[in-house]
């Protein structure tokens, strides 16, 4: 914005008399302003890093250190044991002898710091690895990981910052061969029978004796060069991976759009400043083993480029615009004015402007954004055509170097008791829109409806749900209890008339590249147009309920979803549970494969004699499974890591072919909530949100997303397929509601005996 600035306030004419330069007075102080904002900027950036470059210590321990060492010194004692002589004798600096003992003191003291920082590091890392504290029972810590608690917040006692961890989280471990197979054959056993099941045994086995040998020699040796030997293979897991985030249940804080738009991305892009100098604190399970916080890097600034062959993520910094679609129009909207953000007053603004433009689309710019949404690679190829130079070059790059995309809607959605499938409605929009009103290659697509309410469309080859969550937590807290809004609904703070008009990006777009954007969308509506989404609302108990069972409420849950899943289809199913693995570097997701033997016989019997003991043992079972995969020890992250250096390799596996090709026909997945605990739902019960869905990874299958907020409420976003004559999603719904019922039910018979006795 500078640059554009400089360009107005720098005019001249030649004259005979010379050269007359005019100055402007009021740009040449928003060019200040901005200098001033930048370099301290960097300042910050700078002093954090250091920060998060010597943490476990602290800049100020180098000075501890020194001084120590030189009173040792004057002390007459040697600590160094004759290095720091045999420093001064290297030392080239002609001086006094006191003077190059100094010298020497301070580098052998600052030499000493940096292998102590190493060596805290190391420490910190090896305390770390430590995971048997997953596996204890709830309530029942050893002694061994009491004192391993001690040490690991003794060594983070300080205020660590974002990425304060990074370099002493330890690396995700290689499972075995044997191990994994092992598992994966156990996982398979209650969905074959025993033809079936023998046959995978003895490709299993050929597999492990034959080919896994050499792919896991391979494996390993990736492991040690690369930070995390999965990451890489990251982008083919998230292929075409979409995911909606619900504004507030009860709560909308104003019906103007403009307005709740303007506090919002001013909301953004004051978590989006916090998180480029790294202050908001790391995440930390039981408050104090610290997840990888790498997936925020990549959360604004960053858009997913088409390829021929394959994708790459590109990920900017500095970004000072984002870009805001509305009625087919693009807009380019600058984030900063003087050196500053925008005000919300000043974001509103701008976006009633955008709201206001009567402006008809440019020929083939209505439904551009759904290249996008179509196949890949008709869009890379139409990117490399008609994209690549003049004003389709420069509109395009405003579009991916945006520090994110922003939607002004139409329509109206969001949760209203009153309505019967207001839920899944708001739903289906915050997943694809009409198809081309949403960016879908940008990080994330802010989505402000015309009355009010916001979602989030987040694409996720570069990071997993719960990040956006975090985001998603603080923004709508700032919003509504931090910003606020006027009586009449407007974004507080004064109106500042004198900002440059919102630039509306040009286009000239062929009739050729027309009909390509055409038949992307058709490709895209035809899938749209498919998806089944119900969203349910699950208040007759929640988390409080089943905690006082001693049950984890993640299985619980889980194995609801199985007996739901075997009243729909009168069988069980391969299952998919994303678990992450952010206790290690870089770590991501790993697969928990829910339907296990034990789930199944609970289902069984559980459909016509409900048994507790079953209940508990599968429960039990899946904890145990949960745990291996957030540790390292799963199955299918190793298997497709194999699949890939088979690739690689040229190695035709059977084996990794059937595995990878077995369809997830229940994929589910917890979305976490009260990540930052801004706000209290215990005294604020209605400043709720629902989370948000996903698709079905199958066409015969259900997607399950479930969140569980505060004590007594859980939702429920069910989707499928309604081109599948075996789905239906509201009937999915109905049979989740009554399989969680069938399983209290269990618990309250418990009850009534014990008290009976």
């Amino acid at each position: 914005m500078a640059e554009a600035h400089q360009a107005v306030g720098f005019q001249f004419t030649v004259t005979p008399d010379g050269i007359d330069l005019h100055l402007s007075r009021e740009v040449l102080k928003h060019i200040y302003l901005s200098g001033v904002t930048s370099w301290t900027k960097r300042a910050i950036r700078f002093k954090n890093g250091i920060l998060t470059g010597v943490y476990p210590a602290s800049p100020s321990s180098l000075l501890i250190v020194v001084i120590a060492i030189m009173s040792t010194i004057y002390a007459r004692i040697d600590p160094s044991l004759g290095m720091i002589d045999t420093i001064k004798r290297t030392m080239s600096v002609r001086s006094v002898m006191q003077t190059q003992t100094v010298l020497s003191a301070i580098l052998f003291s600052t030499g000493l710091w940096l292998s102590l920082i190493l060596m805290l590091r190391y420490i910190l890392k090896a305390l770390l690895s430590y995971h048997a504290w997953i596996f204890e029972s709830h309530g029942k810590i050893s002694f061994c990981t009491k004192l391993w608690l001690s040490l690991v917040k003794m060594l983070s006692g300080r205020r660590p910052l974002l990425y304060s961890f990074q370099t002493s989280l330890p690396r995700l471990p290689v499972p075995s061969v044997d191990d994994t197979i092992t598992r994966y054959l156990e996982s398979v056993r209650p969905l074959l029978d025993d033809e079936q099941y023998n046959q995978m045994e003895v490709v299993a086995n050929d597999f492990k004796k034959d080919q896994a040998p050499k792919l896991q020699k391979y494996l390993i040796l990736k492991s040690w060069w690369a930070t995390n030997y999965v990451h890489m293979s990251v982008l083919y897991v998230y292929c075409r991976h979409y995911t909606g985030n619900m504004d507030l249940l009860y709560v909308t804080p104003t019906h103007r759009q403009a307005a709740r738009a303007g506090n919002v991305v001013h909301a953004m892009l004051q978590y989006r400043r916090k998180l480029e100098r790294g202050e908001h604190a790391p995440l930390r399970a039981l408050g104090v083993v610290p997840m990888c916080s790498y997936q925020m890097e990549r959360m604004f600034n960053t858009t997913r480029i088409p390829g021929i062959e394959t994708d790459f993520v590109q990920h900017l910094s500095d970004q000072k615009h984002l870009v805001v679609y509305h009625k087919g129009r693009f807009f380019k909207v600058w984030l900063y004015y003087g050196g500053r953000h925008l005000w919300p007053s000043e974001l509103e603004t701008q976006f009633q402007r955008i709201l206001d433009d009567t402006t008809k689309p440019q020929p083939g710019e209505l439904k551009l954004a759904a290249l996008t949404a179509g196949n890949r690679v008709p869009w890379a190829r139409a990117r490399l055509k008609y994209f690549s130079q003049g004003v389709n070059k420069a509109s395009l790059e405003a579009i991916e170097t945006s520090a994110f995309f922003l939607s002004l809607d139409d329509e109206a959605h969001g949760y209203d008791p009153d309505k019967l499938r207001s839920l899944d409605l708001y739903a289906k929009s915050l997943l694809h829109g009409k198809c081309y009103d949403r960016w879908f290659d940008k990080s994330f697509t802010l989505i402000a409806y015309k009355n009010g309410k916001l979602g989030v469309n987040a694409e996720h080859s570069w990071a997993d749900a719960p990040i956006i969550g975090h985001m998603w937590e603080y923004v709508l807290a700032t919003d509504c209890f931090l910003l606020g809004y006027t009586e009449e609904g407007h974004c507080k703070g004064d109106i500042n008339k004198g900002l440059p008009l919102p630039t509306k990006l040009q286009w000239d777009i062929p009739l050729e590249c027309q009909e390509v954007i055409e038949e992307s969308y058709m490709v895209a509506k035809v899938i749209a147009d498919d998806v089944d989404f119900h969203g349910c609302l699950f208040d007759e108990f929640g988390k409080g309920l089943i905690k006082k069972s001693r049950t984890s409420p993640d299985a619980f849950i889980q194995l609801a979803l199985q007996l739901a899943q075997f009243r729909d289809k009168g069988e069980f199913c391969l299952t998919y549970e994303a678990s992450m693995t952010r206790m290690f570097r870089e770590g991501r997701t790993e697969t928990v494969r829910s339907c296990t033997s034990e789930s199944t016989a609970f289902v069984r019997l559980g459909d016509q004699d409900p048994n507790l003991d079953l209940f508990r043992k599968a429960a039990d079972k899946h904890q145990n499974m949960y745990r291996l995969a957030m540790t390292g020890s799963g199955i299918d992250r190793h298997l497709f890591c194999l699949y890939i250096m088979s690739k690689y390799l040229s190695i035709h596996s059977p084996f990794l072919k059937q595995v990878l090709s077995e369809p997830w026909r229940l994929s589910t997945s917890q979305t976490p909530q009260q990540q930052l605990n801004m706000v209290d739902i215990k005294k604020f019960p209605r400043y709720v949100g629902a989370g948000g869905g996903f698709g079905p990874v199958a066409d015969d299958g259900y997607g399950v997303s479930y969140i569980i907020i505060g004590e007594n409420l859980i939702t429920f976003h069910i989707s499928s397929k309604f081109s599948s004559p075996e789905t239906d999603s509201y009937r999915f719904g109905q049979n989740i509601r009554q399989a969680m019922l069938d399983i209290r039910a269990l618990f309250d018979q418990k009850d009534k005996k014990e008290k009976e006795m």
